[in-house]
């Protein structure tokens, strides 16, 4: 680990306690209140445009990146950058699948966690020449993961792969090939997010290309 990265894991217990001393006597709520307001102004500023669920399984389960449109599902905002779907022409040449029912599947990640609240960057192995390492399970649609090694395993102290990582699974294909790597951008909510953004309530924007191992 870094000594910057080093630096930040030993101050997060500090951050946290000055975060509580500057919401002391906001409540759960007023803190959920906020952080729907960041993310609402985040796709404002952003430009993103929101379609249903429905109207992104209409659109063969896309998302339009020319007009910036992400996808609501279970609470995350999805964008699917690139999907290497072998159903659609542009992939058809490409040796893509998805993570089986009742199997799993080890992916390489490499991923930048953005603090919408703070507008900082909190994490990131874009500088890393080793990706992060997590396992994906498929259990009935129900899916599960846990991270091997890597920078959010290192930052964060846990194995743990946040839950709005996952909302995504049951419509991505992976493949080795580097030019066609499945890629989403994603709007975290606390309640989807990282221990810390569990507890600390907000939210977070991650850029995260996957490639199996």
């Amino acid at each position: 680990m870094s000594k910057n990265r080093w630096i930040f894991v030993l101050l997060m217990p500090l951050l946290a306690m000055l975060f509580v001393a500057c919401d002391d006597g906001v409540s759960y709520s007023e803190m959920k209140d906020k952080e729907r307001a960041a993310i609402n102004n985040f796709i404002i500023s952003e430009g993103i445009s929101v379609i249903s669920k429905s109207e992104f399984l209409e659109q063969d389960s896309i998302t339009n990146v020319d007009n910036n449109e992400y996808v609501l599902l279970d609470n995350v905002y999805v964008q699917f950058v690139k999907n290497p779907n072998p159903r659609r022409p542009e992939y058809e040449n490409v040796a893509a699948k998805k993570v089986a029912d009742g199997a799993s599947m080890n992916l390489l990640v490499k991923y930048t966690e953005y603090a919408i609240m703070d507008e900082e960057t909190f994490s990131s192995n874009l500088d890393k020449s080793a990706p992060d390492e997590m396992t994906v399970v498929n259990d009935g649609g129900n899916y599960s993961a846990s991270f091997a090694f890597g920078v959010m395993y290192d930052t964060y102290g846990t194995t743990a792969v946040p839950t709005g990582w996952l909302v995504a699974m049951p419509y991505l294909y992976f493949t080795r090939s580097q030019a066609n790597l499945a890629e989403i951008n994603i709007i975290v909510p606390h309640s989807e997010g990282t221990s810390m953004a569990a507890t600390y309530v907000y939210p977070c924007f991650y850029n995260i290309k996957f490639q199996p191992e």
